[in-house]
Formats: structure tokens, C-alpha cells, sequence
């Protein structure tokens, strides 16, 4: 099985046909994305980019936009002077699941 790592948002990801996975809100609203791959992995042969490969390409299904991730709170208490602030957080995330590395 195919293994590429892509990189989406500032962050790379090391993903294989058929796998889902969360990434940043991505603006682009078409179902299927064509994402350039830095390493590909195939069995015994291993390609790598500078920085990506050149005739390579992850094909990519959008399959949920705007998804909220889990919720971050984050406190902030004074001991014996009655302050204290408690905030929220929840990431907007696209799901992707891979469909084909070539």
C-alpha cells in the first residue's frame, strides 16, 4: 500500500489510500483536491522531494467542511482575589479522505 506525507495548513501529515483524516479549514469548497506530496512510499521504493515530488499527486475527497474539533478551555485564577476567567475555544476542521497516490 501507498504511503505519502502532505502538507496542509503548515502542518504535514503522513497519510494512505482509503484513510480519513482532520486537517485546518480549507477554503476550497470542490469535492475532490489535488494536494502535492513531499515523500511517497510505495513497498521498496521510497521518493523524495525537494521540497515536493515532482511528477507526484495525492487525490483527496473532501468529505465534511466546517467541522468543530474538540473543545479547548482554558482558565485563569488569582488565589484570594475573586479573579478568575474561564475561555472557550472550538477549531473549525475540513475531514479528508484519500482516495488515490500517484
Amino acid at each position: 500500500m501507498k504511503k505519502a506525507v502532505i502538507q496542509t495548513g503548515n502542518r504535514q501529515h503522513l497519510v494512505q489510500e482509503g484513510e480519513t483524516i482532520e486537517v485546518e479549514l480549507l477554503k476550497e469548497t470542490g469535492k475532490i483536491l489535488s494536494l502535492e506530496p513531499m515523500l511517497i512510499i510505495d513497498g521498496e521504493t521510497t521518493k523524495i522531494g525537494t521540497p515536493i515530488v515532482a511528477d507526484g499527486r495525492v487525490d483527496a475527497e473532501v468529505v465534511a467542511q466546517d467541522k468543530l474539533a474538540e473543545k479547548v478551555t482554558s482558565i485563569r485564577y488569582k488565589a484570594k482575589k475573586r479573579v478568575s476567567t474561564i475561555r472557550g475555544h472550538r477549531q473549525h476542521k475540513t475531514v479528508l479522505r484519500i482516495k488515490k497516490i500517484q
